[in-house]
């Protein structure tokens, strides 16, 4: 059976450690092997416009903006697109404190939402690569005195280099999915390795900080989620009132956030209910919206007539299916569609999450696989804000419900602003815990002001 995990070796070194330290080692080895491909990667991807080719360098640790002079710096990262949304009140939060912040992002789509909507106060690059040369680089020239990682982001070289130079790391607005907690789970050894690094987890539920835990976290909090306490999300309102203009008094709901396999429930939903609902106009979201000329080709070719926003076309009257195939626009969609139905849950597996939809009154329809947002549908269902479908036939005749009952729409909204009460506060819940590493900062700043001691960044 072999030793136990806890067994020490010579009095000095678990199984467990040792297991962990040879599998980093392994995954460092990995990484310095890859770095000469490395180069070939991202130029392939930055010509099929998955990264940013004018910077590429920055993902290879290479700043193209200097560090804010002797400030002390947070350096908060957000893999993507909902993660930097969650995390952007909080960002605003620390930067009035008068705390420089440096924020990464994984994609393209997540930079534009950071300039567009944190361009005044946050320095923004691409996240470097997780091998050892690239963060080193990357830490060396910015310093941070303070590193937050949102939701579930855990590199391992990263993780492990910001330790070594004691720079203290949490993790915000943390969430762990069934999938994930169980991937971990199998290589709980290597979890706790990680986490151990981590000065402080603040969870998104009870469910996800005894996930953390139980994994090894030595200190982990419940804040509730950031992106309660976040505005709606915004829309262009000239590009509203065209599109409400074209579209008239039509019957409209939306799919929104779908993945494969869920655009053609929503056209066998349409193809149903216009009959019924004279002038039915569907609004079709792709989650991935390169899928835009994919999904148009499959639906016209079953005889539907279909509009791509991205190709600045206008519904007609004789529009069946108007494709929201662009980026950075889904407060539009929403503000067009009074019932919704949110994707990756029919035919996908992890749900979207439901609380932009919330806030702008939505009537909320989702399939039932929402593992990765369990708390939050838990609340909306609490208060009949949001309707569960089994299938297509479900989702039919609920869509065929709510259009025909302003009350019940009305109810539902009702339900959603109550929900939504009981979920705000996530943010000052989060400053509080950030306080014993936010305050030395502040400290710092008051002391350089008098004259007094400089402050030093860790590293």
């Amino acid at each position: 059976m072999g030793e136990p995990t806890g067994h020490r070796i010579g009095g000095d070194e678990t199984v467990s450690e040792r297991r962990a330290r040879a599998a980093l080692s392994v995954y460092r080895l990995m990484g310095t092997l890859a770095y000469p491909m490395l180069g070939p990667y991202v130029a392939y991807r930055a010509k099929r416009g998955k990264e940013d080719g004018a910077r590429r360098r920055e993902r290879y640790g290479e700043a193209s903006s200097e560090r804010p002079g002797d400030r002390p710096l947070v350096w908060v990262h957000a893999a993507s697109v909902g993660e930097t949304a969650a995390v952007t009140p909080l960002v605003r939060a620390i930067a009035a404190e008068g705390i420089a912040i440096l924020m990464t992002t994984g994609t393209r789509t997540s930079a534009e939402i950071v300039e567009k909507r944190l361009a005044d106060c946050v320095i923004h690059q691409y996240v470097p690569l997780d091998v050892g040369a690239s963060i080193a680089r990357f830490l060396d020239h910015w310093r941070p005195d303070l590193a937050l990682f949102a939701e579930s982001e855990l590199w391992p070289v990263t993780i492990e280099a910001l330790g070594q130079r004691r720079i203290p790391q949490v993790l915000v607005n943390a969430r762990l999915s069934d999938r994930s907690f169980d991937r971990w789970k199998r290589a709980h050894w290597f979890a706790e390795a990680l986490l151990e690094h981590l000065a402080c987890v603040v969870a998104q539920s009870d469910v996800d900080a005894e996930r953390y835990r139980l994994l090894g976290a030595p200190s982990v909090t419940v804040a509730g989620n950031l992106k309660a306490d976040t505005d709606p999300p915004a829309c262009d309102e000239a590009a509203l009132s065209e599109l409400a203009g074209a579209i008239g008094t039509r019957p409209v709901w939306g799919a929104l956030s779908t993945h494969a396999g869920e655009e053609d429930a929503a056209a066998t939903c349409h193809i149903t209910l216009k009959r019924r609902h004279e002038g039915l106009l569907t609004l079709i979201v792709p989650r991935h919206v390169e899928r835009g000329a994919e999904i148009a080709k499959s639906l016209s070719e079953i005889g539907l007539s279909v509009a791509r926003r991205s190709l600045g076309e206008m519904p007609t009257a004789r529009t069946d299916i108007l494709i929201g195939d662009t980026i950075g626009e889904m407060g539009l969609y929403l503000r067009l569609a009074p019932v919704a139905f949110l994707g990756k849950s029919l035919t996908g597996e992890g749900g979207q999450n439901p609380l932009e939809a919330a806030m702008l009154g939505t009537a909320i329809l989702s399939g039932r696989y929402v593992q990765n947002f369990r708390d939050v549908y838990q609340r909306l269902l609490r208060h009949e804000a949001a309707v569960i479908v089994r299938d297509e036939a479900s989702l039919a005749q609920e869509v065929d419900h709510l259009l025909s009952n302003d009350e019940r729409r009305a109810h539902m909204a009702g339900g959603a602003q109550i929900a939504l009460g009981e979920m705000r506060g996530a943010l000052d819940r989060t400053m509080r815990a950030l306080t014993p590493f936010i305050n030395p900062m502040k400290l710092s700043m008051r002391l350089d002001r008098r004259g007094g001691l400089a402050p030093t960044s860790a590293g």
